[in-house]
């Protein structure tokens, strides 16, 4: 019993970091990186998919992106997907190749930047003390209903402690990381 919340704990705060992780790759920093384009959508024949699902994203250099669409006649469709999308990017078209170069960010947007890192970073380690209050309170109804001993109940919260404070220091460094990136020039 125990170790069933302990290995739910677990996999629930390692799903937050990966969510982490999702959420700050869409946040562009100054190097080009195929991720930035994932939540951008395109109408392909009647449907919204994934640019990566319409075209080929690959990186050309450091700043420049390059959107190769599978089908000739997607390339104006995936164009105004970019032009449309939050990204503040203008692409420009060379015959079926999609070139899309990213502008260097100014000092006062990387610090704007920094604090959505932060605040993300922040909803994470809000999200990993709820999974640890959820699982102290499986342990806690454990020990009410007497399947468990008082030693048992405290071995494990310290356990849970310890599998929340490895994940929160996790979401320190992957913030610390993010803003290292983003204030590299």
């Amino acid at each position: 019993m125990l170790s069933e919340i302990k290995n739910d704990t677990r996999n629930r705060m390692n799903k937050s970091l990966e969510a982490l992780r999702h959420e700050l790759a869409k946040i562009r920093t100054g190097r080009a990186h195929p991720s930035l384009l994932e939540h951008v959508h395109v109408d392909y024949y009647g449907s919204e998919v994934p640019i990566g699902q319409a075209a080929n994203v690959a990186v050309e250099d450091a700043r420049t992106l390059s959107v190769t669409p599978w089908d000739k006649s997607m390339v104006k469709a995936i164009e105004k997907a970019i032009l449309t999308s939050d990204l503040g990017l203008n692409p420009s078209t060379a015959g079926q190749t999609i070139r899309i170069p990213l502008p260097p960010l100014t000092e006062e947007r990387r610090r704007e930047l920094g604090k959505v890192v932060h605040s993300e970073g922040e909803n994470a380690k809000i999200a990993i003390r709820n999974i640890r209050r959820d699982a102290n309170q499986g342990i806690k109804d454990l020990f009410k209903e007497k399947e468990i001993s008082e030693d048992d109940e405290h071995r494990a919260q310290a356990d849970i402690q310890h599998v929340t404070d490895v994940a929160v220091s996790k979401v320190d460094e992957i913030v610390a990381e993010k803003e290292k990136e983003l204030l590299e020039f």
